[in-house]
């Protein structure tokens, strides 16, 4: 930025309208140009992130609410999670299913990621289990990773693709090994109240969770302890 001249941003619009339901999710591109929204309207769609214009038709397939959506590390193609139990994969750019639905779970699609070198989609569901499947094939890889005794809410990659982390309504955080699907540790426990959001630090030394008890806990992803106290300003869910 050049001295004394300060960055202009468009002007967003009051209201993107598209969705005839509730939006449950939403993810931008990884260039930043497009944000990819999934409804309550069995729908996906695409967004022009700049000026808020809906971009072609929607994405339509899923018999039932859409919970998850994520975009693949390279931009080219889009996954969504749904109350029908399936997960679906989506051209980026065509707006066409590229393969049929994904198959296995016996609940509803919470939560879908995919590895940070775009080889594995990972999705969590209400049936407590978590799956991997291979991008290319859509077929599963390993058995499902199981441990949760309760719906798995949200998932999320370590920066180097090693590990997964969840977050779940039986109130606790776990952190497994992708190769081996093998639990590492116990889980990280302290919420007291379903776990509804985790994340890692982009260094990946950290791990971060929002709860239903209205906390957001900070952990050591390395020894799976918790850093300093509860940040509890929230009044409501996280």
């Amino acid at each position: 930025m050049e001295s004394g001249k300060l960055l202009s941003w468009p002007e967003p619009p009051l209201r993107w309208t598209g969705h005839t339901r509730s939006i449950n999710c939403i993810k931008y591109s990884p260039d930043g140009y497009y944000i990819v929204s999934g409804s309550s309207d069995k729908t996906i769609r695409i967004w022009d992130a700049e000026t808020g214009a809906v971009v072609g038709e929607p994405l339509s397939g899923h018999a039932a609410r859409v919970w998850s959506v994520a975009y693949s590390p390279d931009g080219r193609y889009i996954i969504s999670g749904s109350e029908d139990n399936t997960v679906r994969i989506w051209d980026a750019e065509t707006r066409a299913a590229v393969v049929k639905p994904l198959e296995g779970h016996t609940g509803d699609v919470w939560s879908v990621t995919y590895s940070p070198d775009g080889r594995h989609i990972i999705t969590g569901s209400e049936d407590s289990t978590i799956r991997i499947w291979d991008a290319e094939t859509a077929t599963t890889v390993g058995k499902p990773l199981q441990g949760h005794s309760h719906a798995v809410q949200q998932l999320a990659c370590s920066p180097d693709g090693r590990h997964i982390i969840s977050g779940s309504e039986d109130m606790t955080v776990r952190i497994w090994d992708v190769k081996t699907g093998a639990a590492v540790g116990k889980p990280l426990v302290g919420h007291i109240d379903n776990v509804l959001s985790v994340a890692y630090s982009p260094d990946g030394r950290y791990i971060i969770s929002g709860s239903s008890d209205t906390t957001i806990r900070i952990w050591n992803a390395g020894t799976g302890a918790s850093v300093n106290n509860p940040l509890r300003e929230h009044t409501e869910e996280v």
